[in-house]
This record gives C-alpha cells, structure tokens and sequence, in this order.
C-alpha cells in the first residue's frame, strides 16, 4: 500500500516537483494558452478573409467557411494596386535597411577600434537619438527635406540611413559597437605589423567574425522598415505609398474602386483581412526563410525588438 501511495506521488509530483506530472501540465497549459493569444488574431484572419459576404453575415458559420472564397484576395489585389505598390513599399525598406546596416556597422567599429577626442560624448549623442522621440526632430527634419526639394520622396527615408539617422540606428551602433569590441586587440595589433590596412583589417577580419550582428541587424531593420507608418504617412505621398499607407486608407480606397457603395464596403471585412495578410505575408516568408540566422542572431546580441 504504502508502495503504490509513492509511486502515485511521484507520478503527479516527481522526484523534484519539476519533474512531475502536475508541473508538466501547468507549463503546457500555459503554453498553449500563451500560443492561442498570438495565434487567435492569424487564424481568425485567415478564416474570414476566405469567407464570401454571405458567410461573413451568417451567424451559424463561424471558423470554417462553407466554401473557400477567393474574390477577397483578388479585389485587395485590386485595390492595392499589389504588385507596383510592392515595389514602393521594398524602396523604402530593403535599400533603407541595407544601407543602414552597412553605415551603422561603421560607426560601431569606429567607435569599437579607435580612441579620438570626446569620443564618449558622441557614444551619448548616439544613445540619445533612440531616447528622444522622433517626434521632437520631425518637425526640423520636415523642413529641412522640404527646402531640399527631398519632401514627399523616397529618398526623404533612405537619406537619414545613409548618414546613420535610420529607424533605431543607435541600437545597431551598439550592437556592432559590442561586437567589435569582442575581438582581441592582439588580432589587429598582428595585422598591422604584417602591413595591413585598416580597410583590409575591416573588410577580411571584422566582418566576417560579425556575421550574426550583421544578419540581425538587417532582419530587424528590415521589419521595422516594412511596419512603419508614421515617418511614411508624414514623407511620402499617394503616389509614393506603401502598402501601410495603402492598408491606412483601404476603406477610401476600396469605395473608389467600388464606385463609393457604402454598404458593400461595411460587408467585407473579408476583403480588408485578406488585404492585411497579403501585407504582412513578405515578413512571414522573410521570418521563415531566415529563421535559423535570426535566433541565432538574437541569441548572441541579445536584442529582442518592440
């Protein structure tokens, strides 16, 4: 009797608790309920977005539509002009996010290699561009590309990565800034008495031993590029729109398209589902593709995003 009371205790409870049936369940449980949260809004999209506007109004269907309908996806396809305004949108990310990863990994290794005058004071001038709200600059910046005649054009958002005033630059300057300054002195100090220069010692031996900096650096930009809106809204215009701006105004949009019938635009929240998924589905294959860089990425710089 006394036998089969411990075996029953240490099937529910364990040797360590930890171990144990009972704390098993509590971390599953609470798992699958943390997934749920994070995969409730995805599902719920996926389903409506194949409904038909018969579906969308039947209260007996619910996640699984009677029948996979498609014309949601051609009329978002429709009215955000896809394909071209694809194109926009990755101007004003992919080349962004290159240049920005290529200018801040210079300043990080400047900053990393080399002592010069006040070279503090500038590594708290840098942390203080990501402390202030871009809000507080946009103003000046607003007008600065405006009497520049760089106002409602793309280059109003490559031009500030190009001199290291991307999205977040200051993070990734700390983040090449550590990963720089991981590599041992002796390394270089070694290189240069063999003659080499420091674009040589730059190109062929910090960068290839930054590799992971460089991979996240990029993925991250990359997003944060892709989910902005606020810098777009104020610098580009419609004909320089993005799909953000596109999905923003979808409502207007989606009436002009539909010769301005109000009632069929409040009937298809399928249509503007199906438009939000096509938005965001170039990140989830980004995010695929790239995952194993990405958490490896994440591991070894220890940054985790917004």
């Amino acid at each position: 009797m006394q036998n089969r009371k411990a075996t029953i205790q240490k099937f529910f409870l364990g040797r360590h608790f930890t171990d144990g049936m009972i704390f098993k369940v509590a971390i599953y449980v609470l798992l699958i309920s943390i997934g749920f949260v994070y995969l409730y809004p995805m599902l719920y999209m996926i389903s409506n977005s194949l409904k038909s506007q018969s579906d969308i109004i039947n209260p007996m269907i619910n996640w699984i539509p009677s029948e996979f309908f498609m014309g949601n996806y051609q009329s978002a396809f429709r009215v955000l002009n896809y394909f071209s305004t694809f194109y926009k949108s990755w101007l004003v990310t992919l080349l962004p996010a290159l240049i920005q990863t290529a200018v801040t990994s210079l300043i990080g290794y400047g900053f990393a290699t080399f002592n010069f005058k006040f070279k503090k004071v500038w590594l708290v001038l840098v942390l203080l561009t990501f402390i202030i709200p871009p809000q507080v600059y946009m103003i000046p910046r607003y007008v600065m590309f405006f009497r520049l005649y760089l106002y409602r054009t793309p280059f109003s958002i490559i031009l500030p990565a190009l001199f290291g005033q991307g999205l977040n630059s200051a993070i990734f300057i700390l983040i090449f800034y550590q990963f720089f300054r991981m590599i041992p002195k002796s390394l270089n100090e070694a290189a240069e008495i063999d003659g080499a220069s420091q674009g040589y010692i730059f190109f062929k031996m910090a960068v290839p031993l930054s590799v992971p900096a460089y991979i996240t650096s990029f993925l991250f930009g990359l997003v944060w590029y892709w989910n902005e809106t606020y810098i777009s809204s104020l610098f580009l215009d419609s004909s320089n729109a993005n799909l953000q701006l596109k999905l923003a105004n979808f409502v207007s949009e989606y009436q002009a398209v539909s010769g301005g019938n109000q009632n069929l635009v409040m009937l298809n929240e399928g249509v503007r589902l199906a438009a939000t998924l096509l938005i965001i589905l170039p990140m989830i294959i980004v995010y695929f593709t790239m995952q194993r860089w990405f958490v490896e990425g994440v591991e070894k710089t220890g940054i985790t995003g917004e």
